[in-house]
């Protein structure tokens, strides 16, 4: 089955994909996917979906999970295969709609891609590891044992700055282990969700097991969160909408993982290799244009080699090539959208407000290759405090501030002082400094002589304090979210006995 995509002057017309058909919006209204690097061009046109919408699409799910919870697991498991294999083949056309939408650079988006892929040849592999556990009983003739069961309806929220990846996240653990799914992709970058989706259609997943609505949060998201079929609800987004979605959800008693904000901080110490922590910032603050939620936003550095690694990250950071992520030599591209470009703006003025010190960028790109994108340069500021706004709150966007240090402990202390816990690194050459910071940093995720980005599929991934919830994506934190326990007893001594109640003198 293909995506049904009608061909207009300004762009092609994506349809909802509910109960297995491609359908319009009961309102009849669209809206448009725009390219941020180049806003002339239109990469789709979309769905202005409301309640009705998400109402078909939740019946459909709640009418698909009656068979697709018997399907055993490791037949799911057959068609996540199948889906990372048509994914591997459409790699690079997925990769190029996905700079298109979202701006990131194609190396970038080809990661995105693999990132799914490989999420699903793991996921695909929990079909025949979805294990339980066999204990013995506290009485004799009686065995005991707990097996995990699907939720039911989940719905999933995500956001812009990993399209598939995200989705994959979310999408492949809850389909094999045995759950019906409805996915509102961001308005900004709803293209990659349907090209996932797409590849899971191919794949044969049966009519109404993924769902897909697009729209606003208002419209779709809320409908979503407040539906009684719903039985689980897992957003990535920011710390606000988190509190909205967690308190919705609360009402209900549905389950609810929230993958939330960031302010990661990297720590270089005086005998950290100043190349490979150079290399490591570059690449941390500037990757995805700093819109990643592990980000590297604060970069805490010690006073012995404070001055050269600023001078020398700045001098770096101004030869980074800008522009259309298609370009294979470009290093950097536009933020996704005009409101995301005018809040970095925003927040580098904060910071000069504040009196740290503008070291290089801090402004829009224009010219001949830019008016017509959303560029801000690689900006970096030094002399940051660190209860500075720009070294407390999440920017989102290529701004980084580099705050000194006296030593371990003080960089330690820095990098806890946020309301977030998300990800966070440290450069030295000293195993003993390297292990009390993976001990006493707050964080979800610690790297040791690498930035705060890169992480892997197979582990666990999220944060403590407003970055989430508790619950994790990735590896079998996945599946602890998707299932739930059920303990099994079976008596076969062929009389009652009643527990604690009979026990042996």
């Amino acid at each position: 089955m293909a995506t049904e995509a009608l061909g207009t002057a300004t762009g092609k017309v994506f349809k909802n994909f509910i109960d297995g058909e491609w359908v319009e919006a009961r309102s009849g209204e669209t809206f448009e996917n725009i390219n941020p690097a180049d806003t002339r061009e239109v990469v789709g046109i979309f769905q202005k979906s409301g309640k009705e919408d998400v109402d078909a699409a939740v019946e459909a799910a709640s009418q698909a999970f009656k068979k697709w919870r018997l399907v055993p697991a490791p037949r799911r498991a057959e068609i996540l295969y199948e889906a990372s294999r048509i994914l591997t083949e459409r790699k690079e056309d997925y990769a190029r709609d996905m700079t298109r939408e979202m701006g990131k650079v194609i190396k970038e988006t080809r990661g995105d891609v693999q990132e799914a892929i490989d999420t699903g040849y793991y996921m695909a592999g929990e079909g025949r590891r979805m294990f339980g556990a066999t204990t013995p009983s506290e009485l004799p003739n009686k065995f005991a044992m707990c097996v995990r069961q699907p939720l039911g309806v989940c719905a999933m929220i995500t956001p812009w700055n990993f399209p598939m990846a995200i989705p994959s996240w979310k999408l492949f653990p809850a389909l094999v282990a045995g759950n019906t799914c409805i996915i509102k992709p961001a308005q900004d970058t709803p293209l990659s969700t349907f090209n996932f989706v797409q590849a899971l259609v191919d794949a044969g997943v049966p009519r109404g097991v993924v769902n897909i609505v697009t729209g606003s949060g208002s419209s779709v998201g809320t409908p979503l969160t407040e539906h009684p079929e719903i039985r689980a609800v897992s957003l990535t987004g920011s710390s606000e909408v988190g509190r909205i979605v967690g308190a919705t959800c609360a009402k209900s008693f549905k389950h609810c993982s929230l993958e939330l904000g960031g302010k990661n901080p990297m720590i270089v110490l005086d005998d950290a290799n100043l190349d490979l922590a150079l290399d490591g910032a570059l690449w941390g603050a500037f990757g995805t244009t700093g819109q990643r939620c592990t980000a590297t936003s604060r970069i805490i550095v010690q006073k012995g080699v404070y001055r050269e690694f600023v001078d020398r990250l700045v001098e770096r950071a101004k030869k980074l090539k800008i522009g259309n992520g298609l370009d294979e030599e470009v290093e950097m591209g536009p933020a996704v959208n005009k409101s995301q470009m005018e809040t970095d703006l925003r927040y580098i003025e904060i910071g000069k407000n504040e009196g740290a010190k503008l070291e290089c960028g801090g402004y829009r790109l224009e010219g001949k290759d830019y008016d017509h994108g959303w560029y801000v340069v690689p900006t970096v500021f030094s002399d940051v405090d660190a209860k500075m706004t720009i070294a407390q709150e999440e920017i989102f966007g290529p701004v980084v501030a580099v705050i000194p240090c006296d030593g371990l402990d003080h960089a330690i202390e820095i990098a806890n002082g946020v309301v977030y816990g998300l990800s966070s690194a440290i450069y030295t050459k000293d195993v003993n400094r390297a292990f009390k910071a993976m001990r006493d940093l707050y964080a979800g995720i610690t790297y040791i002589n690498a930035p705060t980005i890169g992480a892997e599929v197979h582990l666990p991934f999220g944060g403590v304090k407003a970055t989430g919830n508790g619950h994790r994506e990735g590896g079998m934190g996945a599946i602890e979210f998707f299932t739930e326990w059920k303990s099994v007893y079976v008596d076969y001594s062929d009389k009652l006995q009643k527990a604690q109640i009979d026990r042996p003198e």
